[in-house]
C-alpha cells in the first residue's frame, strides 16, 4: 500500500477534480481520499492506493510535482506505508 500526499491544493478542488487531474497524468485511480485543511493556507489531500506500489507512484510523481493547478503550485510526496511502522493498522 502506498499513499500520495498533495499539498498546497486549492480548497475548492473536489474529489472528482483531483481524480481527473491525476488520471490526465497517468496515475491509477486512488482508493480513498482524506482532506487535510491544516490552517487553511495550504490544504492537502492524502490519497491511498491499496494496489499501487510506491515505486510506481514515484515514477509518476515528476509529472505533477510543482504543477500550477487551480491558481496554486502543488507539491507531491509519495509515502510507502509498508515501511512506515506508524501507519500499520490504520
Amino acid at each position: 500500500m502506498a499513499s500520495l500526499l498533495i499539498g498546497n491544493i486549492d480548497s475548492s478542488a473536489s474529489d472528482e477534480d483531483i481524480r481527473e487531474l491525476l488520471a490526465r497524468y497517468g496515475f491509477p485511480p486512488f482508493d480513498s481520499i482524506v482532506h487535510m485543511p491544516g490552517d487553511g493556507s495550504r490544504p492537502s489531500v492524502l490519497l491511498r492506493y491499496a494496489d499501487a506500489p510506491a515505486a510506481a507512484l514515484r515514477s509518476l510523481q515528476p509529472r505533477v510535482q510543482d504543477l500550477f493547478w487551480k491558481n496554486r503550485k502543488i507539491q507531491v510526496s509519495v509515502i510507502d506505508q509498508r515501511h512506515d511502522p506508524g501507519v500499520e493498522g490504520r
